[in-house]
């Protein structure tokens, strides 16, 4: 039996981590009954035990399954209802459970039957399930009544037949229809999935309308990645319910000081504001006192309520050019907890002392009542820095934060962390949603200087929790991989640039590499790359530092409106710092290792869906310039072809070697060139040509170029403007680089 941990339970009953370690190595289905057998429970402590079951689950450590068999939350009940949801040629089933509540993902589980072919895509079965490795595997146990596998597609006709082509772009397959319903070629439809393999058909069960109309775009993401876009009216009335709470009485006063929220100016919500001033420490000479102030979500939302629960399904907000879907009902996240000038608000606030060199001298947290005393646009700080605007605030309020960032930047440059200026598309709306423009957003001394106060505050956070002996959600990013590092090294040789693998590599080693590179046209490829050859970062309770920000601890403290990894550390300060409800649970601080996995998943949702919305937007787009000649740059070159983006406007299109020119081109994999046999004519990263823009499909955010001279081609155009336009044709006598000589 395994030992017994901290928390101490009633005498004679399990420990938490006993429980979890019986549901886990049980055989058989474990419900309470089996429990209280298995350690022998009385009447009395059965009783206890449903008690204790509760709090597990309300504490989000374990789930019940059909039968009221329990699970660990995040795993898959050992019985349970699968829907199986694909089948490939080569007889391989997957499933995911019919009905998933934890925070994570579904996970997708492998069907063993020897009969493949009595299972078909939408069919539901009874299964018993084990883990291996680092998956899961189904035994069918019991075939059931057939349920529905759902796609999101758009319909098109040809010879006469209506096809399903699904909204992803490396989705190369197109489902025949076999039932349109209401449905007409052109529509956004949701789609059942039906047949076996090889003969898979579409039948559409939803008609969600013309996917070129405006804010359709970021609805096929929601669609796609189904995120939860409706809060249950439980969650909406809690959060009204909360939202009337009065402000702490014992909150620390700080409604006189002029703490200013700088913001993009379309912001939807309001986390964070700021102040600076000299420190008046005769030990901090030269130096500056500074404070962060969060908009304090802990104190309306707390553990284990409908809307915390609510929360960590979603695990972030998602934002898209045309809305935001919150992680927090709107009365909350857009009014009762977003920092807005001349309100009074509940806030955890850090405050930090700063010395002349940027370093941080102390720092101390407390709950407070702030009353912000403007909101800014980032451009409208700028300008007030620069003279070009005046803003009553400048000289009390920004010229203040500007001079202690200054100390806080050089700290930065100091520390050398990675510095990669690769600009952020940004898509312009009109009133009625309608695309405006595509353009790299703007990277002004206002966006640092915010950035550096965050960064600085989420030190303070996990260094101040850390000194408490408190629970830390980390946000990890780990240093680069040795198989990644030799890829960079590989592809910085084809530009003539050495990259020593012997090293102890540091974010300065890359930002070395782009000195040597210089200012030239590959230098954005460059860039990118580097980029590529990071880790992606991850919440979790184990900390392995902050390669990229060259920092030892570090957290995220200052969104807790849109990250509940941010509502994690601040429930932790209040518990540490006792400052009153709202703190940490025993059962979040054993789970966390769990809910940053959680989280961690669902962020990497949402940048999925934020991604592919631009490029749904920036596809839409450009879909008035197709047939047009746009400055273009080659982002990648593979044996098929190269990918080219639009110089200041993004989307990423390919243009196949098929179609480049009338000789045959020869895929060089270590240069990564594409090199003409008959002229040497060579194509490669970071190269800038002229391309004709021969495709652009909004619905799946995909490009297709061709070259300007290419021959045979003719401009076809859907009938119904705004829809995907392509030019057909390809140039005569060019054989596929791929093919035999």
């Amino acid at each position: 039996m395994p030992k017994t941990h901290a928390p101490k339970p009633p005498p004679g009953l399990p420990t938490r981590e006993q429980i979890l370690d019986f549901i886990a190595t049980s055989d058989t289905p474990a419900g309470k009954r089996e429990i209280a057998k298995a350690f022998g429970l009385t009447a009395q402590q059965k009783i206890t035990l449903k008690a204790m079951l509760k709090d597990m689950a309300d504490d989000g450590l374990i789930d019940s399954a059909p039968g009221r068999a329990f699970h660990k939350m995040g795993g898959v009940p050992k019985v349970t209802v699968l829907r199986i949801v694909d089948a490939d040629d080569g007889g391989n089933v997957w499933a995911v459970p019919e009905n998933w509540h934890a925070d994570t993902p579904a996970p997708r589980l492998r069907v063993r039957e020897r009969k493949h072919g009595a299972l078909a895509i939408g069919d539901r079965v009874l299964a018993r399930t084990e883990e291996a490795g680092n998956g899961w595997i189904a035994h069918p146990m019991k075939a059931l009544a057939k349920g529905e596998e759902l796609i999101l597609g758009v319909l098109r006709q040809e010879g006469g037949k209506l096809w399903l082509q699904g909204v992803e772009k490396k989705e190369r397959r197109e489902f025949q229809v076999s039932d349109a319903g209401e449905g007409k070629p052109g529509d956004l439809v949701l789609a059942e999935k039906a047949g076996r393999p090889p003969r898979i058909t579409a039948r559409v069960t939803e008609v969600l309308g013309d996917p070129f109309a405006p804010r359709s775009f970021s609805m096929i993401a929601i669609h796609k990645l189904g995120i939860p876009t409706v809060f249950t009216p439980e969650t909406i009335a809690e959060a009204e319910r909360v939202a009337r709470t009065p402000l702490g009485k014992d909150s620390e006063d700080l409604r006189h000081i002029p703490i200013v929220a700088i913001d993009p100016a379309d912001a939807r919500d309001h986390d964070d504001a700021v102040w600076a001033a000299p420190d008046d420490d005769p030990k901090n000479e030269g130096g500056w006192k500074a404070i962060v102030a969060i908009a304090d979500v802990s104190f309306y939302v707390r553990p284990g309520s409908d809307l915390d629960r609510e929360a960590r399904r979603r695990g972030n907000s998602v934002y898209f050019p045309d809305r935001v879907v919150p992680m927090l009902p709107e009365v909350l996240s857009a009014d009762v907890c977003s920092l807005k000038e001349g309100a009074d608000r509940a806030a955890l606030v850090c405050h930090l002392q700063v010395s002349k060199a940027g370093e941080l001298k102390s720092w101390r947290f407390s709950r407070a009542l702030v009353r912000i005393a403007a909101n800014i646009a980032y451009e409208d700080a700028q300008a007030a820095i620069d003279g070009v605007i005046q803003h009553p605030l400048t000289e009390t309020a920004l010229r203040p934060l500007w001079a202690c960032w200054r100390a806080l930047y050089a700290a930065r440059e100091k520390r050398s962390p990675l510095d990669l200026d690769l600009p952020e598309r940004r898509v312009m709306l009109d009133e009625k949603g309608r695309i405006m423009s595509v353009a790299p957003r703007e990277r002004l001394d206002a966006h640092k200087l915010i950035e550096d106060y965050m960064i600085a505050a989420n030190v303070a956070a996990a260094k101040a929790l850390e000194a408490k002996k408190a629970p830390v959600m980390y946000r990890v990013h780990e240093e680069p991989s040795r198989e990644k590092l030799v890829a960079l090294k590989d592809y910085l040789k084809t530009f003539g640039v050495e990259f020593a693998l012997g090293q102890v590599v540091r974010p300065a080693t890359f930002n070395h590499i782009l000195d040597k590179v210089g200012e030239v046209d590959f230098r954005q490829q460059v860039m990118e790359q580097v980029l590529r050859t990071q880790t992606q970062a991850y919440y979790a309770p184990a900390n392995h530092g902050h390669f990229g920000l060259a920092l030892g601890s570090y957290a995220h403290f200052t969104s807790p409106i849109r990250r509940y990894a941010d509502l994690i550390v601040h429930r932790s300060l209040v518990s540490a710092y006792k400052l009153g409800d709202g703190g940490l649970t025993e059962g979040e601080a054993a789970g966390m290792e769990r809910i940053g996995e959680g989280i961690s998943a669902l962020e990497r949702r949402a940048m999925e869906a934020e991604r592919d919305t631009i490029d749904r937007y920036v596809a839409a787009f450009l879909s008035e310039k197709v047939g047009e000649v746009l400055d273009a740059r080659i982002t990648g070159v593979t044996n098929f072809g190269f990918f080219a983006t639009v110089e200041g406007i993004g989307g990423d299109g390919l243009m196949p070697a098929r179609d480049i020119g009338g000789e045959y081109f020869r895929f060089d994999e270590a240069a990564r060139k594409l090199i003409g046999d008959q002229t040497g004519t060579e194509y490669a990263s970071g190269q800038r040509l002229p391309l004709r823009l021969a495709e652009a499909n909004p619905v799946s955010g995909a490009l297709r170029f061709e070259m300007v001279d290419g021959k045979g081609a003719r401009v076809e155009r859907d009938e119904r403007p705004g829809r995907v336009i392509k030019r057909r044709g390809r140039p005569a006598n060019i054989r596929h680089q791929g093919r035999k000589r």
